[in-house]
């Protein structure tokens, strides 16, 4: 932490807005996490409609990265921040007013928005402040407000679900976006921000950045990611109600909120000194791991060491991929390139529901997350042989024991 306190006044301060702006927006849409395929369920939904309408969300995502990402390079960081928020703050109101699975996955759709402008404006405008030599410790660090307000919004939506019913958790997840909107209102423009908005001298088309060597392989691995994270996402509330192993879907969350935020404090410097590469191994090893212990698991204690791991992994992975987006880009294109990385988390999420909901119908939960299991494998393989330049470097940088060929 005592790197923040090196940064000139007003990038400290727009760091703080931008950390207690995260804490609502993510407490926002975690409230939604353990309740909303309930919510889908109790309409009539089952398991492969209720995996259709949770897929929608990363529709919204992924259709949105494509303009938000040139967006925040051309008309600021701060304008896509608070596209996302608005977002967050208006689409829980429409699930209110949604009696039918077809409006539930429009408003779905729509509220995949929210995170793609959100985590573009964010993660930009924290790598545009973050000196190199520091990158990795202050991604880290701005990046707990994941795992904090994941931590807090599934008990938060659990309880008011349980007391209140649906409507409340709703209302509460509109409001909590609607401060964070407030709050980022306020964050002022800084003078290397804004060096990153100037176009750059030779445009290169959106989706043509993907086809870069630089990119390729990292968002393959998060669309790997995406189509595990996606599983647990759409399927963790369902498989804990049909197995009734004595775990909370809110709980399971929780504690794998918790393993994230301690995964992120302990890695983010250390990446600095190591390389990204053997931090984001170990963490699709651990989400390897953590599917195969959830399609095994017997007791709660399984779930929980389950929960333990994949929350270590998702939050070591996504800061360490957005650092190295950030070493492998310069400022003036970094808006498009976090859009495409996290793109291919987007479209894993999107594909998850729709692609296992079918399958759960026949062959049970436990299937899905073996399949989930060969996705994250998918993705360490990919990693350690076509990272780099080559596989003799691949395997260096993947195993922390050589550098980066495409930093820049």
């Amino acid at each position: 932490m005592v790197v923040l306190l090196k940064l000139a006044p007003p990038l400290r301060q727009t760091l703080l807005r931008l950390i207690l702006a995260g804490l609502l927006f993510w407490s926002s849409i975690a409230a939604m996490l353990p309740t909303l395929p309930l919510y889908i369920a109790a309409k009539g939904g089952t398991p492969h409609q209720v995996g259709f309408v949770m897929g929608a969300f990363a529709v919204g995502l992924l259709g949105s990265r494509s303009w938000l990402g040139p967006l925040a390079d051309r008309r600021g960081r701060k304008m896509t921040l608070l596209i996302g928020l608005a977002v967050a703050a208006i689409a829980p109101l429409f699930y209110i007013l949604s009696h039918n699975l077809p409006l539930l996955m429009a408003v779905r759709l729509l509220h995949g928005v929210s995170i793609a402008g959100f985590t573009t404006g964010y993660m930009a405008l924290v790598t545009d402040i973050a000196p190199p030599q520091h990158r990795g410790e202050i991604i880290g660090y701005t990046s707990l407000v994941h795992p904090i307000g994941v931590a807090l919004g599934p008990s938060l939506g659990s309880w008011l679900q349980i007391h209140y019913g649906h409507g409340w958790v709703f209302m509460i997840a509109s409001t909590l976006a609607a401060f964070g909107f407030m709050t980022a209102a306020g964050v002022r423009a800084v003078n290397r921000a804004q060096e990153a908005l100037q176009p750059p001298p030779e445009k290169t088309l959106f989706w043509r950045l993907l086809l870069s060597e630089r990119l390729r392989i990292p968002s393959l691995v998060m669309l790997s990611v995406g189509l595990t994270f996606g599983t647990i996402a759409t399927f963790i509330p369902l498989f804990m109600a049909a197995e009734q192993l004595g775990v909370s879907p809110g709980l399971f969350y929780a504690v794998a909120a918790i393993a994230s935020f301690i995964g992120r404090v302990l890695t983010g410097a250390a990446s600095d000194r190591w390389g990204r590469g053997i931090f984001i191994s170990a963490s699709l090893a651990a989400y390897v791991i953590s599917m195969v212990l959830l399609a095994q698991a017997q007791t709660a204690l399984d779930i929980l060491w389950a929960a333990i791991l994949e929350g270590l992994a998702g939050g070591v992975l996504i800061p360490m991929v957005a650092a190295l987006m950030a070493d492998r880009s310069i400022p003036q294109e970094r808006g498009r390139v976090l859009s495409l990385s996290l793109g291919g988390f987007d479209l894993g999420m999107a594909l998850a529901g729709p692609l296992l909901g079918g399958l759960v119908e026949h062959w049970g939960y436990r299937l899905i997350f073996r399949m989930a299991a060969v996705f994250s494998l998918l993705g360490l393989t990919f990693f350690l042989t076509a990272s780099s330049k080559s596989l003799p470097d691949s395997l260096r940088f993947a195993l922390g024991m050589g550098r980066d060929r495409y930093a820049l």
